[in-house]
């Protein structure tokens, strides 16, 4: 197989590669083994998707031991995947529940069965509708559910899992569920967007606090999503915008957490947060992270705008900058990976990196039994070249997750974007490894 210039065996030989997935994209069983409703349940289930929701999504629920398996395939060592809050506790408080608790006992052991190594996340936004019904991460009581949610799984888990994550992409999250209202709980306005982001932050925080103090030998850290964002053009207000852009998506939730405060210097408006602060909350923001993830998908052009008020920018839609784009509308832009890499790298406090997410999506067929992705693997060809490039750079960059090992449920766009490198039937649930999984199977051929 052509591997281009780079292969494996040209990176550190503790270099992790590993794939990522989401309890709400993958699990389905919603109702099963004792689990109440998500926001994301609660979400779908008031919208039509083709094939379905995540009520069924890919059933790893109960094909969790065959997809493990497939990971062992494919010579890949490592498997990040969420703990789904209200599987452990249905109400989002209370005592735990049972089956649930077992259910990701079986799911660790699997893996180390299988000799993969389990990464846990902690919070990959599938919130108990419990507790949105109380308000949600607009409610500073978030900070006791969370905490007690964290506590419980770091002492149930801790002994045979060393590696954690504690939020997945708070800006997502936050953003998309809680001010633009495109995803679940569907909430829009600053007000809840300020509350939800701050709180989200004390949690990132105190989550990895208590992570540490429970489990021996932790390896703490947390994801963050990122873009390359430029200005439409050299315009001043274009620029400025661009860098209001870069605050918000790139710098919001690492720099608390680093002691650096929100990004206020370039978006004033931002002041406004402080109105949810109480006493000692600049030092509970902190923490000292044993690693970042960084998730990378696509560039985002930016343009000076009244729209929204306070950040005063929008982007530019991809489809109208005639660029290569996935079946999301995003842009392709692997190189922009690089940028990412030096921006996160070069912050005081950041000590490892593992790009913790990062695939492409396309319209994809099974043909003859086959799925010939050949669009993936110059992705893969082209972002690993990247990552071997950052390491000689003196980047210290220690893995990466590639984004996804089956085709998943995606949120609210649906199952239309195809991430896997395992192609799914979602009507009959059979997995088929598509070229690109052979490929990365090969290319990890030790």
């Amino acid at each position: 197989m052509d591997f281009g210039k780079v292969k494996a065996k040209h990176f550190p030989k503790k270099f992790i590669w590993g794939v990522a997935t989401s309890a709400y994209q993958t699990e389905g069983a919603r109702n099963l083994g004792g689990k109440q409703d998500s926001i994301w349940d609660t979400f779908t289930n008031s919208r039509k998707f083709k094939k379905g929701n995540g009520n069924k999504a890919t059933d790893f629920y109960h094909k969790y031991e065959k997809d493990i398996k497939l990971i062992k395939e494919l010579n890949l060592d490592s498997f990040r995947f969420s703990i789904s809050w209200s599987r452990i506790f249905p109400t989002g408080i209370g005592e735990p529940n049972p089956k649930g608790v077992e259910y990701y006992h079986k799911v660790i052991g699997c893996c180390l069965a299988n000799d993969i190594e389990p990464w846990v996340t902690l919070y990959h936004w599938d919130l108990p509708q419990a507790l949105q019904d109380l308000g949600g991460w607009t409610n500073r009581e978030i900070l006791n559910w969370f905490s007690q949610y964290a506590e419980f799984c770091s002492k149930e888990y801790g002994p045979k899992v060393k590696k954690w994550f504690v939020l997945n992409e708070p800006m997502s999250f936050v953003g998309l569920g809680y001010f633009m209202g495109m995803h679940a709980p569907s909430k829009k306005g600053f007000k809840n967007f300020l509350s939800a982001a701050h709180h989200a932050t004390l949690c990132q925080a105190e989550g990895g606090r208590i992570l540490r103090k429970n489990i021996a030998d932790a390896q703490v850290g947390t994801t963050f999503s990122c873009s390359v964002v430029r200005p439409k053009n050299i315009w001043r207000r274009h620029v400025n915008a661009a860098k209001r852009l870069d605050a918000l998506l790139n710098r919001f939730f690492i720099e608390p957490a680093l002691g650096l405060g929100y990004p206020t210097d370039i978006i004033p408006g931002l002041k406004r947060i402080e109105k949810y602060f109480e006493p000692g909350d600049e030092e509970r923001m902190k923490f000292d992270f044993d690693f970042i993830g960084i998730q990378y998908y696509f560039r985002i052009v930016a343009q000076h705008s009244l729209w929204p008020p306070v950040l005063f920018a929008n982007e530019i839609p991809a489809k109208n900058r005639s660029v290569k784009t996935n079946n999301m509308g995003m842009e392709i832009y692997p190189k922009g990976l690089m940028k990412m890499l030096d921006k996160f790298s070069q912050y005081e406090g950041v000590k490892e990196i593992y790009i913790s997410e990062s695939g492409v999506c396309f319209d994809e067929e099974l043909i003859d039994g086959k799925v010939n992705d050949k669009n993936r693997i110059q992705y893969f060809k082209k972002t690993f070249k990247i990552c071997r490039k950052a390491i000689k750079r003196g980047i210290n960059l220690k893995g990466y997750f590639i984004w996804t090992l089956v085709d998943n449920f995606e949120w609210a766009d649906g199952f239309k974007p195809r991430f896997g490198i395992v192609y799914n039937n979602f009507t009959t649930q059979k997995r088929t490894i598509k070229k690109s999984g052979y490929w990365i199977k090969e290319f990890l051929k030790k």
